[in-house]
């Protein structure tokens, strides 16, 4: 590990996200930020990009607007702010810490391979920057509980710098739907997996013609012990380091031997 332990209070700090530059999440990253550090940037998207996972926009021109000192909207993806923010905006003096969030709804199992705010983190692991990417859970029909990220990402994140995490490697947290006098505690967890579901929506628009909407993805099941999954179900803040390495090493060793 380089660059560790992480000197907030004189590091410079980019936030982004996915959900846009007006989103409450982002407010609440951005005032944990300042919290921490006197010098806190943001850059983000200028609209939601949910769902844009770790996209690049390549076939057309990108605009930044800036909407205040310090803060600047993308009319791009994540990756795209990221990128933007450490090789343009922030090029003299690149940030020490990204962090991406909150994201209003968790990142959990597979959603980390179509999260925009996972994949902001990503981007910035790559360029060589350490990142935190942050999300909130929350219960259909309910208000977010802001709170809790609110309290518990100041901590969350010092206690990470303090520690420090490999260069390849990004992480990922999830706080749950629960207020924050209910956390029930911290648990470093694998990613989990499970079943997608087949909730697509078919509708026909004014002239006939057939269009499909893709709504909610998951089908609730049992979460394997030790997973992101189930600390949030647990009511815990799930904290998952993913490498940006996809390679699968035992499968690499075993085709070896179908080609030597």
């Amino acid at each position: 590990m380089t660059g560790w332990p992480l000197a907030l209070k004189t590091s410079r700090i980019l936030v982004t996200n996915d959900d846009g530059i007006y989103a409450p999440g982002l407010q609440v990253l951005i005032e944990t930020a300042m919290g921490l550090s006197d010098d806190v940037w943001v850059v983000a998207p200028e609209t939601e990009q949910t769902g844009a996972g770790h996209s690049l926009t390549l076939r057309r021109p990108l605009r930044v607007r800036e909407a205040d000192d310090r803060r600047f909207a993308v009319d791009g993806t994540p990756t795209d702010c990221v990128m933007m923010a450490i090789n343009r905006i922030m090029e003299e003096h690149r940030p020490d810490l990204v962090l991406s969030g909150v994201n209003r709804g968790s990142n959990l199992g597979e959603d980390v391979t179509y999260s925009g705010t996972v994949s902001a983190a990503m981007e910035a692991t790559i360029l060589g920057v350490p990142a935190i990417a942050m999300s909130q859970d929350f219960s259909d029909n309910e208000a977010v509980p802001w709170g809790t990220s609110r309290r518990h990402a100041p901590d969350l994140i010092e206690r990470l710098c303090r520690q420090g995490w490999p260069q390849d490697t990004l992480v990922n947290v999830n706080f749950p739907a629960v207020q924050p006098g209910d956390v029930r505690g911290v648990t470093v967890a694998s990613q989990g997996r499970r079943k997608t579901g087949d909730n697509i929506v078919e509708a026909h628009d004014p002239r006939g013609q057939p269009y499909y909407w893709i709504g909610g993805v998951r089908k609730e099941e049992d979460w394997s012990d030790g997973t992101d999954l189930a600390a949030v179900a647990a009511g815990r803040i799930a904290v998952t380091p993913i490498s940006i390495d996809f390679t699968d090493y035992r499968a690499l060793h075993e085709l070896e031997q179908v080609f030597v």
